[in-house]
């Protein structure tokens, strides 16, 4: 009986949701279609096709949040015409059609970037909206919201892992075939149309000046007795760390940011959180009181290691997001440190207009990041004296640093925007006129910009490989779980290493990785950027006395280390010849 009316209730909210925001739940719907439709075509799309396709779903998507936020901003009016409500959605519908021909032209790192900073202003916009002209209790309506959200969360899951299991039964008990994409199909609907529509129906109508739920135990217990402690554990360890920096001097660039940020914005959120039980509890007063102005001093010690970071290096929109979030953070500390009585609806305001200034506008992470890179290019060839009537003039004889810099520069461009946008080059640069125009080639310690790197090899050019002289041939996958035994010779393969033994003893030893710096340094010899790898430059030959080794790499990919950027081998696949002497 109990569960009747839990479904009826269920039934219920999703009822009164779809009345309530039934804009809303039609795009969502519209985005799981488009996204099944998407998957059933598949191949068959051409490129451009499918590009169109992904465009409208992204657009349908941004069309969620700003179809609530829309909702909500005709709530608050009253006495609203229907005339009025429809020109309103129409113009929330003209401005997702404006956005993708003019933002969405092109799917690029930009435009992803550029999608993600406006899907953020909107979902935070969806949090604040419905508080204008609203006295008291905000941080009891987004607790309300956020263990909402939590619940659907829940109901959500299980039911996924039911119909999940209802599939695998029907497949085991009635050798029934059932593609495995009704189980991607099935969560697409569920978190695509039941889970919003569950979430909106539980979302609050504001009639009265303030809002006030009881403050839940369960959130008490964890903030103060769990969360708080682990915060001011964590502030004295980086207070330590921070005498030890200034002791040695020696202040590691990348690591401070990551050690700080996020700390910093899980600290907002727990004075966010805590604020409605400020004036009943000591231990939140007293956190509320001390850490924003302890706080200070680890944020000053974030912005000099980001300071040396950008002036190595200059500014990228990596480093942007970091800064300027930074800054945000910052002045959070400062807003709870002055003031008494907290207007918590700042918060979601203002970090809506950070993601909004990052990715629109002339002080953007793109303007601000191109700007200060070309800035970075002028003075290393105002320093080797590469720039006349600016415009760049060939030299040969410079330090191999800077070299590399130039070439870092420009890769960043090609990469991230368009070589256009470097000034002091000739109209039609490429990377591989660097030895025409800057008088030596490209130079970059590695060849990738990104944090992570793959390279396939070109099947087009690899007609046959050549094994004549040779007894074995064994792909690198028969060797990913247990060595190859070989009349009497043991072949391993462990951490990128090659080994062949005879009855223990070591008679071939080569560390693969070896191989890859030297593919890596072909690559930027020959001007070659197109993360493939040719035949004639990965096949590597080893004769020894009792075997003799070929060894075609055929792909590898890795990352670069933030922190100190190493390069990190991840994956490696190559094919070896053995001939036994």
């Amino acid at each position: 009986m109990k569960l009747t009316i839990r479904i009826r209730s269920i039934i219920n909210s999703l009822k009164q949701s779809f009345e309530r925001f039934p804009l809303t739940i039609l795009t969502s719907t519209a985005v799981v279609v488009f996204l099944i439709i998407l998957n059933e075509l598949g191949s068959q799309l051409t490129p451009d096709g499918r590009d169109r396709l992904i465009k409208v779903t992204m657009t349908l998507a941004l069309g969620i949040p700003l179809s609530a936020c829309i909702k909500f901003i005709f709530e608050k009016m009253k006495d609203v015409k229907a005339s009025t409500v429809i020109i309103g959605y129409s113009l929330g519908v003209a401005l997702l059609v404006l956005y993708s021909f003019i933002f969405l032209k092109d799917l690029n790192w930009i435009s992803i970037t550029r999608y993600i900073g406006i899907s953020l202003f909107l979902y935070l916009a969806f949090f604040y909206i419905p508080w204008f002209k609203k006295n008291e209790g905000y941080e009891y309506y987004i607790i309300d919201i956020l263990f909402n959200f939590i619940i659907t969360a829940v109901y959500s899951i299980v039911l996924f892992l039911g119909i999940v299991i209802i599939l695998f039964t029907i497949v085991q008990l009635f050798n029934v075939d059932i593609p495995d994409k009704f189980v991607l199909y099935s969560f697409l609907i569920i978190a695509g149309i039941f889970a919003p529509s569950l979430f909106l129906a539980k979302i609050p109508e504001l009639k009265d000046e303030s809002y006030k739920i009881e403050y839940p135990k369960s959130l008490k217990i964890l903030l103060l007795y769990i969360v708080i402690p682990l915060i001011s554990v964590y502030s004295i360890i980086l207070y330590v760390y921070f005498i030890k920096i200034i002791v040695t001097r020696n202040w590691p660039q990348g690591l401070v940011s990551h050690l700080v940020l996020w700390y910093s914005l899980v600290s907002v959120a727990v004075i966010f959180l805590i604020t409605p039980i400020l004036k009943d509890n000591r231990l939140a007063n007293g956190f509320k009181f001390f850490f924003p102005k302890a706080i200070l001093p680890i944020l000053a010690m974030m912005f000099i290691s980001m300071g040396i970071r950008i002036n190595a290096y200059g500014i990228t929109e990596n480093r942007y997001f970091a800064f300027v979030l930074g800054i945000w953070v910052l002045g959070i500390m400062i807003y709870y440190s002055a003031k008494k009585r907290l207007i918590n609806v700042v918060i979601p305001i203002s970090l809506s207009i950070v993601a909004l200034i990052s990715v629109f506008g002339p002080i953007s992470s793109f303007s601000v990041s191109k700007f200060s890179q070309n800035n970075r290019l002028k003075g290393l060839l105002e320093r080797n004296e590469m720039l006349i009537d600016g415009a760049v003039s060939k030299k040969e004889d410079i330090p191999r640093e800077d070299k590399e810099e130039i070439s870092a520069i420009l890769m960043y461009f090609e990469s991230k925007h368009s070589l256009e946008d470097v000034k002091y080059i000739p109209e039609g640069f490429k990377i591989q006129d660097m030895k025409s125009v800057f008088g030596f080639p490209h130079t970059a310690k590695d060849i990738y910009d990104d944090k992570y790197f793959s390279y396939q090899m070109n099947y087009t050019d690899r007609r046959a490989l050549d094994i004549k002289g040779y007894d074995y041939h064994i792909h690198s996958i028969s060797l990913m779980n247990e060595p190859v035994e070989l009349e009497g010779l043991r072949v391993s393969l462990d951490n990128r290493i090659i080994r062949i033994q005879e009855d223990g003893a070591l008679l071939y030893e080569r560390d693969l990785e070896a191989y890859i710096d030297e593919l890596l340094a072909k690559q930027v010899q020959l001007g070659k950027h197109d993360f493939l790898l040719y035949p004639e430059d990965s096949i590597f030959v080893d004769e020894g006395d009792t075997v003799g080794v070929k060894i075609l790499i055929t792909s590898f990919s890795g990352r670069v280390d933030e922190f100190n950027d190493d390069r990190i081998i991840d994956h490696i696949e190559f094919e070896i010849l053995i001939d036994i002497k």
